[in-house]
């Protein structure tokens, strides 16, 4: 009888324990079913109307219109995206602070800083990547060559350096430049702006050769042959003007990489948040409005899983590296 005592009141004890355990346990579970319960902010750190900016707030409407909740914007800008990364890195890992980035923040800066104040490969969740952007080749609309095979031969037979602008050292601009040198033969120049339509501006008024640049910059200046362009980098052509053949099209061979925007969370965000917010951003990138939006600022809509997204940066971040050290981009 006291043995059958003891057996019944351990019994109860472990009942009350594991009663406990699962009472403690039901407030994390019960928070991540309700996500989100408040407003989502998305940080871009981009200044505020640029074109990565305008597209995510055409995006982050509709994922609020998916999540049931408020999605406030903020744009973070400065220091080649660095302030903006450090302030997702440093939030709580509860899916309501995310960054929406280019591929520069977690691959580019790798290779430009020497220190930076979050991990490009650790740091962040990945969650979708939303776009892939194509960067445009261009000459002056009097260049006497139509294509880049017209170019690589007036280069080539220039017998001095030709220069090319890009938006800054060690961006994809800079790089490309670098591939026509190494790859190609030719005797290009560099010449850094600090956006692209300051280049375009040179390259209209002759101070450059030809420049690197977004089709979105480029685009109302080629409709109104006020500059010519020559290629589009990236593995296929661009939506924004599908008309214009890519490098690899044309007999370049080396350009496929492409730059792209993508959803990042805080390392450690539960994996049902992350699950809950690739569902309405890919819901929201598909949308046709959002989609033509994107495509508008020189974007072409992805969508994917997180482990899409982790593939793509496993894949691209080797060849960007590098790249970028063949360049001779030294860190900072």
């Amino acid at each position: 009888m006291t043995a059958f005592r003891f057996d019944a009141r351990r019994r109860d004890a472990l009942r009350l324990l594991t009663a406990g355990a699962a009472a403690a346990a039901c407030p994390a579970l019960r928070a991540q079913e309700a996500f989100p319960s408040r407003p989502i902010r998305v940080v871009v750190p981009f200044a505020a109307g640029g074109a990565i900016d305008v597209a995510v707030r055409a995006m982050t409407d509709r994922v609020a219109q998916e999540v049931r909740q408020p999605v406030v914007v903020e744009a973070k800008p400065g220091a080649a995206t660095i302030l903006g990364a450090e302030a997702v890195a440093s939030a709580a890992p509860d899916g309501y602070t995310v960054l929406v980035t280019t591929s520069s923040t977690t691959i580019n800066n790798a290779g430009a800083y020497k220190k930076l104040p979050y991990d490009p490969a650790r740091s962040f969740a990945p969650v979708t990547q939303v776009s892939m952007g194509s960067v445009m080749f261009a000459g002056p609309a009097n260049a006497p060559y139509a294509d880049l095979q017209g170019f690589v031969r007036w280069a080539k037979a220039q017998g001095r350096p030709i220069s090319y602008g890009s938006w800054g050292k060690g961006s994809s601009a800079h790089l490309f430049g670098e591939l026509l040198r190494m790859r190609h033969g030719l005797p290009m120049q560099h010449v850094p702006y600090k956006g692209d339509v300051a280049a375009l501006t040179d390259l209209r008024g002759g101070v450059i050769d030809s420049t690197f640049c977004s089709p979105v910059s480029a685009r109302p200046l080629v409709r109104a042959n006020a500059v010519k362009a020559l290629g589009m980098t990236g593995p296929r052509r661009s939506g924004g003007l599908p008309e214009l053949p890519t490098f690899g099209e044309q007999g370049l061979e080396g350009f496929e990489l492409a730059g792209y925007v993508a959803v990042y969370v805080p390392a450690g965000t539960p994996a049902p948040v992350i699950r809950k917010l690739n569902q309405a951003f890919v819901a929201a990138i598909r949308t046709p409005e959002v989609s033509q939006r994107l495509i508008d600022q020189g974007q072409d809509p992805v969508a994917g899983t997180p482990e899409e997204l982790a593939a793509v940066y496993e894949r691209d971040a080797p060849q960007w590296l590098a790249l970028m050290k063949a360049a001779g981009v030294e860190p900072e």
